[in-house]
């Protein structure tokens, strides 16, 4: 049996082995503690349910891949030039391309689509955003499921959750909300207020654990003065949560062990890194930090204290708003912009006017029928790699299961640009995964990444662990009048014909992966719009026909349409967040129009 691991975008990063003699049955490793042996179907359909692109194509015209390459690097010369890579892949490998821009003046992107937001908020908060090991959940009381809908998104991590005492912060009825002691229903973008409100009663009741502050964390009596900007009642109505619900959370928090799982939802926002950076706050106020059994779990930076050789520093645009227009040549490699960005009416339009659009990638997608240039990839089990992980400390070796005739790997893609470009080539494949593994820390046959700590923070915070914990002491929030919850603004405008849209994932799809969702919009109860009706679906970047579907358990405030369906970024709004260069893809409001 040959060792891989699972390449998509998810928190579980699951351990692969299979059969070279039947190399499209996966079973799960047993070998990984986190994944024990079990798979998912979205790897099922990574391989079996989804057509592959198996040719190059040079505008519509199937060519050889010595012919396609010639025409890549002919596109290359051609300055300026722009590399957009997307999160279909995560092996480490995928990176190679940047040491191709690099050589060649090529412009990268920077940020995230996902959770640049929230990972900026915590850097600026604790210096290091490290993970917090599974197993330290497994040894909480108390788990806040805060906008993480653990069942779908990190379904292995369930067994951790084993006895726990829940409480779940989520706009939606999530799976997870109807088993969990509480459910706050809280308004969606509400995150940040929440936590403040919350920090504010903690340290009115004295129930916030100074010895811990004032070792780690001294200016929290300023913090405190910051909260008190924020006027309580108003902030309430305005989230949707009463002084009980209040009470009732902050009675399963104290002196308890206590974890908080915190999801990509809560700072898909402008103001995503403050919604973290107040998340964070509180968890400090209760001294959750560097202790067993406690501690904030987001997206963990993978890549902590890893030397990795494909680091370069080039000219960036940011990902979330990449004006395609700029350049004659864009490659787009392992990701679909064309349907995963914001605003896709615009990126799409702007992707028509690029001179040389060049695909590089497994499937047919939005963005590979728009391309001139079509590059098949390998996929994982035709390369080797190496698998980080931001949901558990394992590093896995992905082993070359089979050779196929199919594609290239983003290794020799490099490596014969360079060659034709007359560049300088890179070092042998071998030598970059042999770096990388090399910066591993070992656990019996288990690889463990560089920056893992079995209880993290328990020397300090910042990259050497001599510096404190910073509490967020400013923010600005210009969104429909928010600012109003201040106590010095006015009152807060409120739409009655418009809904926050949720695009929360589904288990049919990661991200635009495997796009086979139907264009449904689920609507809460008291709209005049039947079951199965057609609506338009309407914001202020563009409208989406779908089928109407009740659902009674949404807030009266709310619409859903789950991540994946095909045109739902048509209604998402082309902005940035204000640190981390991530998607706002929660900052917008639409109408439900009857035809």
């Amino acid at each position: 049996m040959i060792q891989t691991a699972c390449p998509l975008d998810c928190f579980d990063a699951c351990s692969v082995v299979c059969d070279a003699s039947q190399p499209h049955k996966l079973v799960g490793g047993s070998n990984l503690p986190y994944t024990n042996g079990a798979l998912c179907a979205h790897l099922y359909k990574h391989l079996h349910e989804t057509d592959r692109i198996k040719k190059p194509r040079i505008n519509g015209k199937e060519v050889s891949m010595e012919e396609a390459l010639d025409a890549v690097a002919k596109a290359l010369e051609e300055k300026p030039w722009l590399l957009w890579r997307g999160s279909g892949n995560l092996g480490v490998m995928q990176k190679v391309t940047n040491l191709l821009a690099k050589s060649s003046d090529g412009v990268l992107t920077r940020g995230s689509l996902c959770d640049g937001a929230g990972d900026a908020g915590i850097v600026a908060s604790r210096g290091v955003n490290r993970l917090l090991p599974p197993e330290q959940i497994a040894k909480s009381e108390v788990v806040v499921v805060w906008g993480r809908n653990v069942t779908v998104t990190n379904s292995h991590i369930m067994p951790y959750l084993k006895d726990k005492e829940i409480a779940v912060i989520d706009p939606r009825v999530t799976p997870i909300a109807k088993k969990a002691k509480l459910h706050l229903q809280i308004r969606p973008r509400g995150d940040f207020y929440l936590a403040i409100i919350l920090a504010r009663f903690l340290m009115m009741e004295d129930a916030h654990d100074i010895e811990w502050l004032e070792r780690n964390a001294s200016e929290y009596e300023e913090f405190y003065e910051f909260t008190r900007t924020f006027r309580i009642k108003a902030i309430l109505e305005h989230i949707g949560v009463s002084l009980n619900d209040i009470g009732d959370l902050l009675l399963m928090l104290q002196k308890k062990r206590v974890v908080f799982l915190v999801g990509a939802g809560v700072q898909r926002h402008e103001i995503g890194d403050s919604t973290l950076r107040a998340i964070d706050a509180l968890a400090a106020l209760l001294g959750l930090f560097g202790k067993e059994g406690c501690g904030v779990s987001f997206l963990a930076n993978s890549q902590l204290e890893l030397e990795n050789p494909f680091s370069v520093t080039t000219k960036t645009e940011p990902i979330a708003t990449t004006p395609f227009s700029k350049y004659k040549s864009v490659l787009v490699q392992g990701g679909n912009p064309a349907e995963s960005m914001p605003c896709s009416l615009r990126v799409k339009e702007e992707l028509e006017g690029v001179e040389h659009l060049i695909y590089f990638g497994l499937y047919e997608n939005e963005t590979s029928k728009l391309a001139d240039i079509v590059i098949p990839a390998k996929n994982f089990l035709e390369k080797e790699d190496i698998r980080l992980s931001y949901g558990h400390q394992y590093m896995q070796k992905m082993n070359r299961v089979y050779e196929s005739n199919i594609g290239i790997s983003e290794y020799d893609f490099t490596q014969e640009l360079l060659k034709r470009l007359g560049a300088e080539p890179i070092k042998e494949e071998h030598y970059y995964i042999n770096s990388i593994l090399s910066q591993a820390k070992r656990e019996g046959d288990l690889y463990l990444a560089p920056g893992y700590q079995e209880i993290p923070y328990s020397n300090g915070f910042g990259e050497e662990g001599d510096e404190e914990f910073e509490f967020i002491d400013d923010f600005y929030d210009d969104f429909e009048n928010i600012k109003a919850l201040r106590s010095f603004r006015r009152k807060v405008v409120k739409s009655e014909s418009e809904f926050w849209l949720l695009t929360p994932k589904t288990n049919k799809t990661i991200n635009t992966q495997f796009n086979t969702l139907e264009r449904v919009v689920y609507i809460p109860e008291g709209i005049d719009v039947s079951d199965g009706e057609d609506v338009i679906v309407k914001s202020l970047w563009g409208e989406l026909k779908c089928s109407a579907k009740v659902d009674k358990t949404l807030r009266d405030d709310t619409v859903v349409i789950y991540m994946g369906t095909k045109g739902v970024n048509i209604l998402t709004p082309p902005i940035s967040s204000s640190e981390g260069d991530m998607a706002c893809y929660g900052d917008v409001k639409v109408e439900i129009l009857k035809l």
